[in-house]
């Protein structure tokens, strides 16, 4: 896969931005209420905790990146030092032009100090996730791997998609009324009520999703930079919208004061609390593809890291300002902003925007995901290093269409996926989050070292690169698959 060219690139400021927007996703809006649940004081330390983690495992997808990058170009020096030997043989007129253009910007391993960064490691190559298993997980390793890949992203592209279709159907159709209990009943009621049937809210949302995909689906086609407007555009939404929320929250708390009380510890709450924090905190399926374009990589950790503090404060005053404001929380935190006075206009656009918050959101992060997923796919059944030479049919149209037809069938004719929610953000979650950055760089470290020796230098090495870091983020990862697995077993027994 080529190096992004110029035209291609943009500034770190720009990346950090589509980070941000892939981070701060719908997961944002059930933080509230898990907020309240496991008690303010327990889940202040939570999300700051498990934000460290997130960061801690973002470093390790970009430590293995350029550990990638290093394999690959010391491939290549291999490559071209054999093909100069061989022209060096047969003649000394034709080892003069066999020094390929590239030859002198690698290299001897041999040649590098403890204390030089070494011009193998880059972040200049995009290679995905499924590329860096390729190179250094074992076959059960790979297999593992993009099971657990493949099952998250398929099935954060059929949430994303149904969330949208959803959000855009409460928006058009006509209000449920209060004497409406019965959820399943919702589907098949007229989607405005002097329509008598004709054309239902499912009917509506189907034409939704269709619409959705027809508007997102074509970026799957392009690189991610190809997304810069949009990006650009919906984390303006976004700030306003969380700006909106926290401003209505902190206006409630002055006027009526605290009508939310919720207490300093409740460890009952902490499953559902991590099962938020976790979603909230993912990004690291899609780092590659949005670092590789960045200008000036030389500080990328610090300011990966600043984008983090943001999020991070971010979600603090939406979840304190939430918890203590509201004396009952929905699970989506939009719904609690429904305003009761509907003559007051400006409180009807709030409402109408605010409802339309997950449309935003999800439709910035959905052509990166989808992006995402047709980069591994195509790593996993094509040589990537060789991808130029594959048909056009192949290269340009298979693998996205196998990435966003899948979702757009199971959302098509099942609404209701629920239990892929809970599947994918959590088990599947924990696995992209916490497992597969850890074993990855690990393996590539130790690959690294065999290959170029120990001399030299990863100037984007994790600063979390003691192996006790790593075994304490796998004793982390098996009791968040506990607390899922509780959190589970309780909301099935409450039923």
């Amino acid at each position: 896969m080529p190096v992004a060219e110029g035209g291609d690139q943009y500034s770190v400021w720009v990346g950090l931005i589509y980070i941000f927007n892939l981070i701060v996703g719908t997961g944002a809006l059930t933080l509230p209420a898990a907020f309240a649940r496991a008690g303010w004081g327990l889940s202040t330390i939570s999300l700051v905790f498990l934000a460290f983690m997130s960061f801690m495992n973002a470093t390790y997808v970009i430590e293995t990146m350029a550990c990638a990058n290093a394999v690959f170009k010391w491939k290549r020096l291999q490559f071209l030092k054999r093909n100069s030997i061989q022209d060096e043989e047969n003649s000394e007129e034709e080892q003069s032009s066999s020094n390929a253009p590239g030859y002198g910007e690698l290299e001897d391993p041999l040649v590098c100090g403890d204390s030089v960064p070494s011009r193998y490691y880059s972040l200049d190559k995009r290679i995905e996730l499924g590329e860096m298993a390729n190179l250094f997980l074992s076959k059960t390793g790979r297999t593992m791997f993009y099971c657990t890949l493949c099952v998250y992203l398929y099935g954060d592209l059929s949430i994303y998609s149904a969330a949208v279709s959803k959000s855009l159907m409460d928006v058009v159709c006509s209000t449920i009324p209060s004497n409406m209990t019965n959820i399943t009943d919702w589907d098949d009621m007229p989607c405005f009520h002097a329509s008598e049937g004709t054309f239902t809210r499912i009917d509506c949302y189907r034409m939704a999703l269709l619409t959705f995909f027809a508007a997102m689906g074509p970026f799957v086609f392009f690189n991610v930079q190809k997304t810069k407007y949009l990006q650009l555009f919906t984390s303006g939404m976004r700030w306003l919208a969380f700006v909106i929320m926290i401003s209505m929250a902190i206006h409630l708390l002055i006027k009526h004061g605290p009508q939310g009380k919720p207490p300093a510890f409740d460890f009952t709450g902490m499953p559902t609390l991590f099962g938020a924090c976790v979603y909230s905190f993912m990004c690291h399926h899609s780092l590659p593809g949005l670092i590789s374009p960045i200008r000036g990589k030389s500080h990328l950790g610090l300011h990966l890291s600043l984008d983090y503090m943001l999020i991070s404060i971010f979600y603090l005053l939406l979840a304190f300002t939430g918890a203590f404001a509201f004396a009952n929380l929905n699970d989506l935190y939009t719904l609690n902003f429904v305003p009761t006075d509907n003559e007051n206009i400006f409180l009807e656009i709030v409402e109408y925007f605010l409802a339309l918050f997950p449309v935003f959101t999800l439709s910035t992060s959905f052509p990166i995901i989808a992006i995402t997923l047709r980069n591994n796919l195509q790593s996993l059944f094509l040589d990537t290093s060789r991808l130029e030479s594959y048909n056009f049919v192949l290269r340009k149209l298979i693998f996205p269409i196998v990435a966003v037809v899948p979702p757009l069938l199971l959302t098509y004719f099942l609404e209701d996926i629920s239990v892929l929610i809970k599947f994918t953000g959590s088990y599947a979650g924990t696995g992209i989050q916490y497992l597969i950055p850890t074993f990855l760089v690990l393996s590539a470290r130790r690959h690294c070292a065999n290959l170029l020796g120990l001399g030299v230098v990863n100037r984007y090495k994790s600063p979390f690169s003691n192996v006790s870091w790593a075994v304490f983020v796998l004793l982390w990862s098996f009791i968040c698959i506990i607390l899922v697995s509780v959190n589970m077993i309780e909301k099935h027994l409450h039923r």
